[in-house]
């Protein structure tokens, strides 16, 4: 029987520690939309792993590692490769992910499929993501690093995520706001 401070549905007698069973987990779909950096692509793949999360979705001009049938020239695959691996450390071999250049068509399926479009982004009608109750099957969108997830993205999103700042920065960086963002849908009940 887990503790009562645990709160989850099932606990690891091994390690002592808090767990949820896989049953019981949210579907969370995590897409990473026209970012640049290699490094904050790499660190979402390994957070997203981390996380359970189901598949990761990269689209527009963000990086990826190399895919089935891909398109891109040998060294400039090796090149991005070497450079997502060293903070993905191997998490892209681990977990589903899958690179689309049209994210609103990939959209427009998932929420055929039963999932909630949500986007983290600062924005007048966001709804603070401590107050937020993520449903069953969730897709979070994260974008641009400096300029934020594009009006025409935001607009096929069926809620505005924000996160509370309390310090005098203005935003989070992209791979710090997702993994917030992972883990309170992970671990709201």
């Amino acid at each position: 029987m887990p503790p009562a401070h645990c709160g989850m549905t099932s606990y690891a007698h091994k390690t002592g520690q808090c767990t949820i069973t896989i049953s019981s987990m949210r579907d969370i779909v995590l897409v990473a939309h026209n970012l640049r950096s290699t490094h904050n692509v790499g660190s979402l793949l390994r957070t997203a792993e981390g996380m359970g999360v189901s598949k990761v979705i990269l689209s527009g001009y963000t990086p990826h590692p190399q895919r089935v049938h891909d398109r891109r020239l040998p060294h400039e695959v090796a090149k991005l490769e070497k450079q997502i691996n060293k903070s993905a450390l191997g998490a892209q071999d681990m977990l589903n992910w899958e690179y689309h250049h049209n994210l609103s068509p990939v959209l427009a399926k998932l929420k055929k499929d039963g999932f909630v479009v949500a986007a983290v982004e600062q924005a007048d009608d966001a709804k603070e993501l401590p107050s937020y109750h993520p449903p069953e099957k969730i897709v979070l969108i994260v974008g641009r690093e400096v300029e934020g997830i594009e009006p025409e993205i935001l607009a096929l999103c069926d809620v505005t995520l924000e996160i509370p700042m309390f310090g005098k920065k203005e935003s989070f960086n992209v791979v710090q706001a997702a993994a917030m963002t992972l883990y309170h849908c992970r671990f709201t009940i």
